[in-house]
C-alpha cells in the first residue's frame, strides 16, 4: 500500500511537471498594413522621438556631428522638419519615408514602425 502511494504520487508529480513545463512560444506575423489607408494619429514626442532615438541615434549614425538628420531627442524634430526631410505636399516623396523604406529599412524593419512615420508625415508632421 505504501509503495503504491509512493508510485502514484511520483507519477502525479511527473505528469504535473510535464504539463506545466510545456511552453510554446508563438511568434505572430505582423498584420498587413494598408499604407494608403486613413492615417492614424501619431505623437512625435511619445512615439516617434523614442523610436528614432533607439533605432537611429543610439547606433551612432544620426547623432550630433554624424549623418544628418541628427536624431537625438533634443534636436530631432527641428532636424527632420527644417532640414527638408518631409514633404507635406507629397508624403511618399519625403526623404525620411523614402530612406526608411529603402536603404535604411534594415534599421527599422518593422512595417508598423515605418507606417507610424509615414502617418505622422501625412498628418502634417506636427510637433505633438
Amino acid at each position: 500500500m505504501k509503495k503504491s502511494l509512493i508510485y502514484l504520487s511520483l507519477i502525479i508529480t511527473i505528469i504535473g511537471l510535464s504539463v506545466t513545463g510545456c511552453y510554446k512560444d508563438t511568434i505572430l506575423p505582423e498584420i498587413p498594413i494598408d499604407p494608403d489607408g486613413p492615417p492614424q494619429a501619431v505623437s512625435f514626442n511619445t512615439e516617434l522621438k523614442p523610436l528614432l532615438q533607439t533605432k537611429c541615434a543610439l547606433s551612432g549614425c544620426h547623432v550630433t556631428g554624424a549623418h544628418k538628420p541628427y536624431l537625438t531627442a533634443d534636436v530631432s524634430y527641428q532636424q527632420i522638419v527644417n532640414g527638408g526631410f518631409v514633404n507635406l505636399a507629397v508624403p511618399k516623396q519625403s526623404i525620411l519615408h523614402v530612406k526608411l523604406n529603402g536603404e535604411m529599412r534594415e534599421y527599422m524593419p518593422s512595417a508598423i514602425e515605418r507606417q507610424k512615420v509615414y502617418d505622422w508625415i501625412r498628418n502634417g508632421a506636427v510637433n505633438n
